[in-house]
């Protein structure tokens, strides 16, 4: 697409741009000017405090301002009649879907993103990540995504030094996986407790501990009739709920439910190659057909990864079609559709052959290779070939800067076209699931693949710096994002904890030795393990309760600060009583003064 100069060509040298908004090549002059008028009475509104707030901070404000644009009387926008509006709808948003703006993305600031990258990756070493550094620049929803990957992978250690000897030692011996099992058990409960208290220390030092959602602006993508709030009072889209429940539950809950049926039914293709690569195994017994039985396994986790990313396309789709109105309650539909068929889609295989076909053998095979494919192809398509393909296109638009002969900032123009063709960071949606897959891996099998951490622990020692090089030269700079904590993932962990509980007990309870021990009574066998289940549930829930989310120094300084906020208020109230006493009594002397 060819780029205009204009812009570039007028701008004074002391300026500092922060957002690009990228228009189409052949938008009307009338809409340019429309769209600019907005965007000015928008900004006369505010205070001018470029000197406090961070350049991150200045452009999560300016997205914050362009995304709550919307229509007043406009009834289409000026040049284009086919792109209707009505009131409250977002003029951001019908700019985009009309295709008259491209685009909208904040600037990285070389200078700053020079000294982040010299402390953070460009020096391989093991030391901690820049936490304070990363948020000061990508904002505190990514620094929490980085400080929980760099805790995780160093919580795992303990379990892939306990689970190597397990590995190389005892391979067979299922009832001295019990210790082993319920050090995972420990282990899973312990580890997300001490990251809330983590989580607390590093999001109170940044201010954003305590953050209200009740009073949370519409997400963009909203729509409805334009009416007042009745709790804030202000203008904004109303849609009834009763719409929404309907969409949810006559729509997207039959797609899920399909979806979840038909990826039980490639499930069932993987298990007819496998019976297929065995038999051919079993009637030649060459060298290719022994590597040919973990062909199947292979096949089925790229399957995996590919449904996995046409499901979320869908689920993003659905959840924006249920018109949800803040963007907290559409991310917690998202997450729970993707997270719902992405569990099912990566471990019904692995449920069906340990508690049905109860091959641990195979099971072992399947685990190692559906956990280090899954590895291999993440890297690969979240890193390695965009980074590729962004030196590929950096080189040409070097090329074309050398041959420009205008008379602009040229470094300037180089940073805009080279960054407005950068891929798009579409949040930690997708890094977080990742972890919280691994982590299943990790702890719902434990005790019939202990090597499975050993695995993580390498996987999660490149990711910080791929991850970290994809945000820095391959992706587009994302808009910051005040977070409180890791939000619904937190959840998510927890349970997947809650169910490698009960895995592993009925891994341990089905095993040869343990099922030595009780020859004659199945259901002696059963009862057992169901009361061991329930005693580590149980012990699971009193080390989450004995453990405090919040350090108590941090509670102090929260109830410290309330007290100081309430005490405030009162003597505003008081300050204002007094005033209006004083009103009320010089009105009373004024009275009797006409009286006389």
């Amino acid at each position: 697409m060819k780029v205009t100069l204009s812009a570039l060509d007028t701008c004074e040298s002391s300026f500092t741009p922060l957002v690009v908004l990228e228009l189409a090549q052949d938008v009307k002059e009338e809409t340019k000017e429309w769209l600019k008028n907005r965007i000015i009475s928008k900004k006369e509104d505010g205070d001018d405090n470029d000197d406090f707030l961070t350049m991150a901070e200045c452009q999560f404000i300016i997205k914050h301002e362009l995304e709550n644009l919307r229509a007043r009387d406009e009834k289409m926008i000026p040049g284009y009649p086919q792109a209707k509006l009505y009131p409250g709808k977002s003029l951001l948003r019908r700019l985009l879907t009309s295709g008259l703006v491209i685009q909208v993305f904040p600037l990285h600031d070389n200078e700053a993103l020079k000294k982040l990258e010299d402390t953070w990756y460009t020096r391989f070493a093991l030391k901690c990540q820049p936490i304070d550094h990363i948020r000061g620049y990508f904002g505190e929803t990514i620094a929490l995504y980085f400080g929980f990957l760099e805790y995780f992978t160093v919580a795992l250690i303990p379990m892939a030094v306990i689970g190597l000897p397990y590995y190389l030692f005892v391979w067979e011996d299922y009832d001295k996986y019990v210790i082993f099992a319920s050090f995972n058990l420990i282990w899973s409960t312990v580890i997300l407790e001490v990251w809330k208290r983590g989580c607390a220390n590093m999001t109170y030092r940044w201010g954003t501990l305590v953050m209200k959602r009740q009073f949370e602006e519409p997400r963009p993508g909203f729509h409805g009739v334009l009416g007042i709030n009745p709790v804030t009072g202000r203008k904004e889209p109303l849609y009834p709920s009763y719409k929404r429940q309907l969409r949810i539950y006559l729509v997207s809950l039959p797609f899920v439910c399909l979806c979840l049926y038909f990826s039980l039914y490639v499930m069932m293709i993987y298990f007819d190659m496998e019976a297929w690569a065995l038999s051919l195994h079993d009637n030649s017994g060459s060298e290719w057909t022994s590597v040919l039985l973990y062909v199947p396994s292979i096949i089925y986790a790229i399957v995996i990864e590919i449904m996995n990313r046409l499901y979320r396309y869908a689920a993003e789709f659905l959840t924006s079609w249920e018109n949800h109105r803040l963007e907290s309650a559409y991310q917690n539909h998202l997450i729970l559709k993707v997270l719902v068929f992405n569990f099912l889609n990566c471990f019904a295989s692995l449920f069906y052959i340990a508690f049905v076909l109860r091959d641990m053998k195979l099971l072992r095979q399947s685990l190692a290779t559906l956990l280090i494919t899954s590895q291999i192809l993440n890297q690969i398509m979240e890193s390695l070939l965009p980074y590729w393909l962004q030196r590929k296109h950096h080189v040409q638009v070097k090329r074309k800067v050398q041959a420009l002969k205008a008379d602009i900032d040229a470094t300037l123009y180089e940073q805009v076209v080279l960054e407005k063709e950068m891929g798009t960071y579409l949040g930690t949606f997708d890094d977080y699931l990742e972890l919280f897959l691994q982590f299943g891996y990790v702890s719902l099998f434990s005790c019939v693949y202990p090597l499975a951490a050993a695995f993580a622990v390498l996987n999660n020692f490149t990711e910080v710096n791929s991850d970290a090089l994809k945000m820095c030269r391959v992706l587009k700079r994302p808009f910051s994002e005040p977070s409180a904590n890791i939000g619904v993932w937190q959840l998510a962990f927890e349970t997947m904890s809650v169910i490698s509980v009960v895995t592993n007990c009925a891994l341990i309870g089905m095993s040869p030795q343990v099922n030595a021990l009780f020859p004659e009574s199945k259901l002696d066998l059963v009862l057992i393990v169901v009361a061991v289940e329930h005693a580590l549930l149980a012990l699971k829930f009193i080390l989450a309760f004995a453990i405090p989310d919040k350090p108590r120094h941090i509670q102090m300084k929260l109830a410290r600060l309330e007290f100081e906020s309430l005490e405030a208020l009162k003597q505003q109230q008081m300050k204002l009583m007094a005033e209006n006493l004083k009103e009320e009594s010089r009105e009373g002397r004024k009275e009797e003064e006409e009286e006389a």
